[in-house]
């Protein structure tokens, strides 16, 4: 059985899975070996500096053939420059996160490049669709990083039901059972950023993959709800802080200032307990560093399992 859907005729991949574009995580090194093994690798371009984008693309390019794609946080200082960057590179894929990309939809679909924002809920999936996006990710609050509201079960089939573009389910998945399972739901793929973060083409420090596959099903916490921009983190002693200075009410500006530069912090200085370890709820299924390609080809194996079980029956 064959998993291909409408995502992949719209991406040029082979497999509906999407990586994650993770700060300082999802580098051209990962982006590309995901690429190469038939998902979409995506560079997460986060606050990163033009120069190094422009690095990460041409390195991606000498890599691969197939396509990839650039996350791009729209609250980046350096966003314009992001922007021509791309369009300059021809990148094939930008999903985008923490704002809105309406004014740049024109100038990206004009170029050939495909506009899938990340969405947390129905009414900015509408909003998007409207504004004339490819697709959405439909991300639910198992993630890791920011978060938002809902769940990814109830949030994908009310987006799948609202728009008339393909979704993406993120948010919870790790194998070829949460593959199947969002497409029962209506999705026509999904992406993962935890699992990816334990590939071996990922650069982030060894201390942080050693966290995660040591990691337990309740290991990760959100902090930040006060602020109004929750993260789920693994727990550590930067989050027993944030934990603690929010419940003295603590303004949201000083524990936002508390947050600045923790991520860079664990994920390549490799500080496991002063760093924010971003990482979602899968985290606890993570037994092991392995290829990317070993990753893709477990989901995909596991996912034919599933489909052939059912089919037969089996429940």
């Amino acid at each position: 059985m064959k998993l291909e859907t409408r995502l992949c005729d719209l991406l040029g991949i082979q497999y509906p899975i999407l990586q994650g574009g993770m700060a300082w995580v999802s580098t051209a090194e990962l982006a590309a070996a995901v690429s190469e093994a038939g998902g979409l690798g995506i560079i997460g371009s986060g606050q990163a500096p033009p120069e190094w984008l422009l690095e990460q693309i041409a390195k991606v390019k000498k890599l691969t053939r197939k396509p990839f794609g650039v996350n791009v946080m729209m609250m980046s200082p350096y966003l314009e420059q992001v922007m021509q960057i791309i369009l300059d590179e021809r990148v094939p894929v930008v999903t985008t996160g923490a704002g809105n990309p309406g004014k740049f939809i024109p100038a990206l679909k004009e170029n050939g490049t495909k506009v899938i924002p990340v969405i947390p809920s129905v009414a900015l999936a509408q909003r998007m669709a409207k504004a004339g996006v490819d697709a959405v990710i439909a991300e639910g609050g198992e993630s890791g990083g920011h978060i938002g509201e809902l769940s990814t079960l109830p949030l994908v089939p009310q987006v799948v039901d609202a728009v008339d573009i393909p979704v993406i389910a993120a948010g919870g998945f790790f194998d070829g059972r949460g593959l199947i399972a969002a497409l029962a739901l209506g999705a026509q793929g999904v992406q993962m950023g935890t699992r990816f973060m334990c590939a071996s083409e990922c650069t982030i420090h060894n201390n942080v993959k050693e966290v995660l596959v040591k990691a337990k099903d309740r290991d990760t916490v959100v902090t930040g709800r006060t602020t109004g921009h929750p993260v789920r983190i693994i727990r550590n002693k930067l989050a027993k802080q944030f934990e603690e200075l929010e419940r003295q009410n603590m303004p949201a500006e000083e524990l936002e200032k508390l947050g600045i530069g923790r991520l860079r912090m664990a994920m390549v200085e490799g500080d496991i307990q002063e760093g924010s370890v971003m990482a979602g709820q899968i985290c606890g299924m993570i037994k092991k560093i392995e290829p990317a390609a070993d990753i893709i080809q477990d989901i995909v194996t596991g996912a034919e399992k599933v489909l052939s079980r059912l089919s037969g029956g089996e429940f």
